[in-house]
């Protein structure tokens, strides 16, 4: 029987775990995770009865994936309400809504006349290279104000990220293929908007679709559910330092054994997987040290709900770097979900720091709850100090994919095949979500059978 090894017990090493023994029920698997939760930055917890989440709050359910694995593993999804589909931008010192229609949009006071007669060069706007930043891409295309005020807080609220070294094709893969399939975005998006009418399919739109889903009890659900039907197999605390090869076998050092395995896999971030490539493969190690990661802290505050002065109708708001604050957005979290706050509370959940703001990595505690809370204060309105506040911090957070990201993967890929049976997940390669880990785990269970029976 296949001995197989997964190093790292977050949410693509437990999904590739369960989607194997789901398979193959006889398969000999083992996920080792150093710390001593499984779960990685999936991690919810309770603060006087507020429901914090220190990593993502939940998936799209625009992907079948995470639906059919919550369906497999017995648990009920929530889907986030509907007034929570109101987003806003922090703009000229104003929270302004997010358009949600072409109409909207040309009522909106988000982007200036100027900037919205220049979305329409879009039309005739010329094709880029394969690959180029998220900057240059949408500069060319939608113009620089679009950029500075749409596209720039998206990127922070997505990636903690700088849209002027991101990869368009590794972030945003599917505006990219629009413009090359059509030439143009706009025309894409009445080409496809006419074939779903006559197909009598929903809307259509380039950036990604669905509705925010998670649980009742907040995301680290999914990663308990995995851990407890996999029961033994995970195994915590304990911590691989190298990964080394031995007549067509890997050996696993952790710090007090060495474990011998058949198949393994590095389902950690890439710094990580990068330290224990070091010894068996500089190269890989090299590679996969070139995928930084920011730091990132959230601040959760709890009040009551008179004592914020703005009526939390919405999802929250981004704010773009122009403006000059120091937080990337804030999440309304109790207007998103159930059970996020106590009756008559309210939950505000706050990023900041990310790829465009590392300084903020030097504040105390206390320091970054004063940041966020005067912030706060001046856009919208808090009458009190919170009644509840705790920091989280990500010293190294989220991924970037920089430019050039789908070479990186392609020599990855190249390069492992030195190594059968030896295999890299998790959200530092192929997308950031739930959602994309998810999919990476199923597909690679696939991958590994295949492999095996071969």
């Amino acid at each position: 029987m296949k001995r197989i090894s997964i190093v790292g017990g977050g949410i693509s090493g437990l999904t590739l775990a369960y989607a194997l023994i789901s398979k193959r029920d006889d398969l000999d698997v083992t996920v080792y995770e150093s710390d001593q939760r499984p779960g990685g930055k999936v991690w919810t917890e309770k603060n006087d009865g507020f429901l914090c989440e220190k990593g993502p709050n939940g998936f799209l359910d625009n992907k079948p994936w995470t639906l059919e694995l919550c369906k497999s593993l017995g648990i009920e999804t929530v889907k986030s309400n509907e007034n929570s589909k109101k987003r806003f931008i922090f703009s000229d010192n104003e929270l302004k809504a997010l358009p949600e229609s072409p109409l909207s949009f040309l009522k909106s006071d988000l982007l200036s006349w100027p900037g919205k007669f220049r979305l329409l060069y879009e039309l005739i706007a010329p094709k880029g290279p394969d690959d180029e930043t998220v900057a240059d891409f949408i500069s060319r295309r939608l113009g620089r104000e679009a950029l500075d005020k749409l596209i720039d807080p998206m990127c922070s609220g997505i990636y903690a990220g700088n849209p002027h070294n991101m990869s368009i094709t590794s972030c945003f893969a599917r505006i990219k293929e629009l413009e090359q399939e059509y030439g143009s975005l706009i025309k894409a998006m009445i080409k496809i908007k006419k074939q779903r009418k006559k197909e009598g399919g929903g809307e259509v739109s380039a950036a990604p679709g669905g509705t925010l889903t998670s649980f009742y009890e907040g995301a680290q659900t999914i990663t308990d559910s995995l851990s407890e039907k996999l029961g033994s197999r995970v195994k915590l605390g304990h911590s691989i330092r190298s990964v080394t090869a031995k007549n067509g076998t890997y050996q696993l050092l952790s710090e007090d054994r060495e474990i011998e395995t058949d198949i393994t896999v590095l389902a950690t971030p890439a710094y990580a997987s990068a330290a224990m490539f070091e010894n068996l493969d500089s190269e890989i190690s090299g590679a996969l040290l070139k995928i930084p990661y920011p730091h990132v802290s959230v601040v959760c505050f709890g009040f009551k709900k008179e004592n914020v002065a703005r009526p939390l109708n919405g999802f929250g708001f981004l704010i773009p770097k122009g403006e000059k604050r120091r937080i990337l957005g804030n999440l309304w979290d109790s207007s998103i979900f159930p059970n996020r706050a106590p009756e008559g509370h309210v939950l505000l959940r706050t990023m900041i720091g990310g790829a465009q703001n590392q300084e903020v990595e030097t504040l105390d505690d206390d320091r970054l709850v004063n940041v966020v809370f005067d912030e706060l204060n001046s856009i919208i309105g808090l009458k009190s100090d919170p009644d509840m506040s705790k920091v989280y911090r990500w010293t190294r957070a989220i991924p970037q994919y920089l430019l050039g990201h789908h070479k990186l993967l392609d020599f990855l890929d190249d390069r492992l095949k030195k190594y059968p049976g030896l295999y890299v997940t998790g959200n530092a390669y192929r997308g950031i979500g739930i959602n994309d880990c998810v999919e990476q785990g199923y597909k690679l269970a696939d991958q590994i059978l295949s492999d095996i029976q071969d």
